[in-house]
């Protein structure tokens, strides 16, 4: 790394003056500059989502959501603009938005943040349609930079081939594949992937992008769309980066009201919720707006910025590859 100090979150202010943090952030803004012409040019309409809301704003885990006074009501920081997103596809077809994610996290580690910048997209398509988007996207991102910032690739000695040899179509595994190759990690169906098996996986299959897909209903986001000839997972993907792990998730949504309703009462994330206070009532405009104009199917993706940017510098701390890294011990 050209500049271990990067890493560091104590006296950030030291680093502001320095030629890696400029580096750093031209990279950073080349890389959702080019990300939002591709929505441009593709016909994206980009929308600005809540950043308090209701759990509607949350992701799988609601045991990481910050909770908020709003008014003497219970809101939250939003981790996610997805459902909003959702409910404007039958209007407006193509829409995305960038904005942050809030993570309650608890670690203090190389690879999680509390707050980051997260890429997201709705269309009115179906799981191939989405994968293909988030790879012309990323392939987009990288072709950016390796144009335009070329100067700070190279101060920062960065390998440029290792980014020009990432091409569509990525490799493809399926989730129980993916079990199958991390048996001697003592990998069980059903066991959520962690960072470490993430890393195996990337570097057992050749070092580049990679979708891991289908994983079980139990562990994913409730308004994943059941897959139809396996009941037991859901039309989903992870997209894997080498060095910096899980940087988009994605799925097809259900779209049906009374299935999308079901699920969610037999949900994790509702169980959660409801220990801490809230109730399915927190999706009643969500489930109002399925019932009665739901009928599109969709699919979209979430992708977290700084993972991408990590990607990119080839670094193994995702703090060092942030401008402002926020996470449980700093706060500026």
């Amino acid at each position: 790394m050209k500049n271990l100090r990067l890493a560091e979150t104590d006296k950030r202010y030291e680093l502001f003056m320095t030629p890696e943090l400029k580096a750093v952030a031209k990279i950073e803004a080349e890389l959702i500059k080019t990300a939002r012409h591709y929505f441009e040019e593709n016909e994206f309409t980009e929308v600005l989502t809540p950043h308090i809301t209701r759990a509607t704003g949350s992701c799988e885990n609601v045991n990481t959501v910050f909770g908020v006074d709003y008014f003497g009501s219970q809101g939250y920081l939003a981790q996610t603009g997805q459902l909003y997103l959702e409910s404007l596809v039958p209007t407006l077809g193509n829409v995305f938005c960038v904005g942050p994610s809030f993570r309650a996290e608890p670690d203090v580690d190389n690879r999680h943040l509390v707050e980051f910048p997260l890429i997201e997209m709705e269309i009115p398509g179906d799981f191939e349609e989405m994968i293909g988007n988030i790879e012309k996207l990323l392939c987009r991102m990288l072709a950016g930079v390796l144009i335009n910032r070329q100067e700070e690739l190279d101060f920062l000695e960065i390998d440029k081939k290792r980014l020009s040899k990432v091409k569509k179509p990525f490799k493809r595994i399926t989730y129980d594949e993916a079990v199958e190759i991390l048996a001697e990690e003592d990998v069980k169906w059903g066991d959520d992937l962690k960072s470490k098996h993430e890393k195996i996986l990337a570097e057992r299959l050749g070092n580049k992008p990679l979708f891991i897909t289908h994983f079980p209903v139990e562990i994913k986001f409730f308004n994943m769309k059941t897959n139809r000839e396996n009941p037991k997972v859901v039309n989903s993907t992870d997209l894997i980066l080498p060095g910096s792990g899980e940087a988009a998730g994605a799925a097809e949504r259900e779209y049906e009201y009374e299935a999308l309703l079901e699920k969610l009462k037999r949900s994790t994330m509702l169980k959660q919720l409801e220990k801490r206070g809230g109730s399915i009532k927190d999706f009643d405009w969500y489930l109002n707006f399925y019932k009665e104009y739901g009928k599109m199917p969709h699919a979209g993706f979430g992708m977290g910025l700084n993972r991408v940017t990590q990607f990119v510098l080839g670094w193994d701390d995702i703090r060092a590859a942030t401008v402002f890294p926020l996470n449980r011990a700093s706060l500026m």
